[in-house]
């Protein structure tokens, strides 16, 4: 397998966020909380398969897994301005907090050279990454009518 150029994942967060502004510009959503947070949270999971699909501990899956812990700390970051039909923060909002939470354990963790908790933190938030996501595409969610309603 050929290896990634050094500069590609330090490069993911920008892309994304230039991809969420000229996206938000281009009229498509409104929201440029919205976009910044659905195309990071995009481009964690597509990124979190890959990670875990290769080989750990390499000098690449370190590189990647830093450009992952930036884009989820920019879903979670930017879901703060997201509050829904209520104003305010819900119940919701806590999965955020704990998300910054348990990567900054996990990076604890790994610098300690404790593999084992490392792994269960990641894997975990790669896992509430998803969940969200799934709940995300749920019926009368703002996503699933923008990418299901005509």
């Amino acid at each position: 397998m050929t290896a990634l150029p050094r500069t590609v994942p330090y490069a993911l967060p920008g892309l994304v966020v230039a991809a969420a502004i000229a996206w938000s510009l281009s009229g498509l959503l409104v929201r440029p909380a919205l976009v910044l947070h659905l195309s990071s949270a995009v481009a964690a999971l597509v990124l979190g398969v890959l990670i875990m699909a290769r080989a750990k501990g390499t000098a690449s899956h370190r590189m990647l897994g830093r450009a992952w812990v930036a884009l989820m700390s920019i879903a979670a970051l930017t879901s703060f301005w997201l509050t829904g039909l209520r104003e305010g923060l819900s119940v919701i909002h806590l999965l955020s907090v704990w998300t910054l939470v348990a990567m900054a354990l996990a990076i604890y963790f790994i610098r300690k050279g404790d593999v084992k908790h490392h792994k269960r933190f990641m894997i975990g938030t790669f896992l509430g990454l998803a969940g969200a996501g799934i709940g995300a595409l749920a019926p009368g969610r703002l996503l699933y009518r923008f990418l299901f309603s005509a």
